[in-house]
């Protein structure tokens, strides 16, 4: 069968096989710690320099100087072409091997990410000759570019239309496509008459659909219900064509509810947007969000509803401000949403009213001022009361330095004693304390820290989710660290991969080949790091990788005093950026720092 095999089925069956008896059962192999180790199945070597990690789904050859995952060993030891190779690894583990670009009427699937790619082929076809669902987005304003960049599709008035297209109902039962009658078999389509709207992940593949019913139905919307593929806490509408929209960082993201929100904001110009699936914004959007951009501007109705909706954003967004990210709430006019409020105004003045937007600040000191009476005793103390847990809350940083100083000035009391009356507690989402060992300034210049904290967060790529502030590290302008945070991103939004499915993503290249030799280098080489004991080399890859990203965020903040120093020498200061140069200049004082 022709056609390209899919990353997400690759990354699968490497995932799934188990490259220690893949290999084992075409080489004598033995036990070596948590490797295994045996002489080249490619050289006439005498001594065994071949070495096979489960840990790392890999395999080196330092006799020959190969090395790779199962499909590379296949491709060299078995003489197979990449094809065959992937052939063999899914005939072990009883899988078929998907093609995309076939044409064939019936599609046959493997796996729920195959189920729902070819539901969004179906859907998209269908919307061709639907005119009902044609009238309807035309009605809304859509343009067919906008549909089609959005891969907006129809489900047909039927309860069987997708069933008869898909062939294995299994996968689409997994992927949320189709439903099971009850007290009977069969199955039928869970989404029908409906405009729909793929819902993707960040690298594109649809994941689940959001359905705009064209009838009477009382569930105006239906998603997708909750998946191994899809958690609506988790995913954002609109991420990965926001990110695709332009080879630029983004300035910001807006985050609004709707699907047609999404929609008309991204074809009138205004691409930098997402929507939050029917619910409200939990902490995992907003992870996903700070992966993207530094800024994320709330869009809601300057209702009473929206006013409650922005301030439970607030507090999911409370313990993600790290020093650098920025959270602005920006409310319409009543009676108006931002489909129809950018149709309305157009881009531009859209994108006026973004800049004019509420600062996290000051919506939460006018929130909280209104509760409290600041001209008397007991008001100040009742505002000092409200305020703690949302300071509490707070990372240690800049926004928490100059809040609880505002507040000070508000309620006529020192930081000292604010600080004192919120207690010894840490706030919740800080970052992690520097662990025993060597602090930052102690690592030698010798250990490049860049190329040691990768190779440490290969060995042990759950390390990936202790990396928070990406946009404060970005800052430093190391060399190589653009490409670690990129491995970063991979091993957060693939929990469970190893580096044998980080090579498998990155394909052929540079990239790949500088993983490779990270790969295949000793980790207790002492021109790196420290030695890491054997019996404790987990907690210790741990507690070097987290020392390591100090000393790497200790330099993004130098870099960041200099920025702002130089600017102040040319007089091009602005106001807030004045403010955090004062913090991080007393923070810097603090800690006995030089501030050059």
């Amino acid at each position: 069968m022709a056609g390209r095999i899919p990353d997400a089925f690759l990354h699968d069956l490497l995932a799934r096989t188990d490259i220690v008896e893949l290999i084992g059962a075409r080489v004598e192999l033995k036990r070596a710690g948590k490797e295994f180790k045996g002489r080249s199945p490619f050289t006439n070597e005498k001594t065994p320099s071949f070495f096979v990690s489960p840990q790392k789904q890999m395999f080196f050859d330092f006799s020959s100087g190969k090395s790779g995952t199962a499909i590379t060993f296949l491709m060299e030891y078995d003489r197979l072409g990449f094809p065959e190779a992937v052939e063999e690894l899914a005939r072990r583990a009883g899988v078929e091997v998907p093609r995309e670009g076939g044409n064939e009427p019936r599609v046959v699937v493997d796996g729920p990410l195959d189920a729902l790619a070819a539901a969004q082929r179906f859907f998209t076809e269908r919307l061709r000759h639907a005119p009902t669902a044609i009238e309807y987005l035309k009605k809304r304003g859509v343009s067919g570019e906008t549909a089609k960049r959005y891969g907006i599709g129809y489900a047909p008035d039927s309860w069987d239309a997708l069933t008869q297209f898909l062939q294995n109902q299994r996968h689409a039962l997994d992927a949320g496509l189709l439903i099971e009658r009850e007290g009977s078999s069969g199955v039928y389509d869970r989404f029908r008459n409906r405009v729909m709207f793929p819902i993707r992940d960040t690298r594109g593949r649809v994941i689940a659909f959001g359905g705009r019913t064209l009838a009477n139905d009382p569930a105006k919307y239906l998603n997708s219900p909750e998946t191994v593929l899809f958690h609506k806490g988790r995913n954002l509408y609109g991420l990965y064509e926001a990110r695709s929209a332009s080879t630029a960082a983004l300035p910001y993201l807006i985050v609004v509810e709707g699907y047609m929100d999404v929609v008309m904001l991204a074809q009138y110009g205004v691409r930098e947007v997402v929507g939050t699936l029917g619910t409200a914004t939990t902490r995992e959007h907003l992870q996903l969000i700070f992966k993207s951009t530094a800024k994320v501007v709330f869009c809601f109705d300057g209702d009473r509803a929206g006013r409650a909706a922005a301030w439970r954003a607030l507090e999911q967004v409370l313990p993600e401000m790290a020093d650098g990210r920025e959270c602005v709430f920006m409310f319409l006019p009543e009676g108006q949403d931002p489909d129809t409020y950018v149709q309305q105004i157009g881009a531009e003045a859209f994108r006026q009213e973004v800049e004019r937007a509420q600062p996290l600040s000051q919506f939460l000191l006018d929130a909280l001022l209104k509760q409290a009476n600041v001209g008397s005793l007991e008001g100040r103390a009742k505002l000092l009361s409200l305020a703690k847990p949302h300071l509490q809350r707070l990372r240690a940083g800049t926004l928490r330095t100059l809040l609880i100083d505002e507040l000070g000035r508000r309620m006529r009391l020192s930081r000292e004693d604010i600080e004192a009356s919120l207690g010894s507690e840490t706030p919740a989402a800080a970052a992690a304390p520097a662990p025993a060992g060597k602090t930052p300034e102690q690592l030698p210049v010798s250990a490049k820290p860049v190329r040691r904290a990768l190779q440490l967060l290969l060995e042990k790529p759950e390390l990936a989710d202790r990396v928070g502030n990406v946009e404060l590290l970005l800052q430093s302008e190391l060399p190589g660290l653009e490409f670690l945070l990129e491995v970063v991103d991979f091993f957060q939004l693939h929990p469970g991969a190893r580096a044998a499915q980080l090579l498998s993503f990155l394909g052929e290249g540079k990239k790949a080949d500088a993983i490779s030799r990270v790969l295949a280098s000793d980790l207790n080489d002492p021109q790196l790091g420290p030695t890491l004991a054997a019996k404790t080399s987990d907690e210790a890859v741990e507690r070097e990788f987290l020392d390591v990203l100090n000393y790497l965020n200790d330099q993004a903040l130098a870099a960041r005093r200099r920025q702002l120093q130089a600017k102040a020498q040319d007089g091009s200061l602005s106001e807030p950026e004045a403010r955090e140069w004062r913090a991080l200049a007393e923070r810097t004082r603090g800690s006995g720092k030089s501030p050059r």
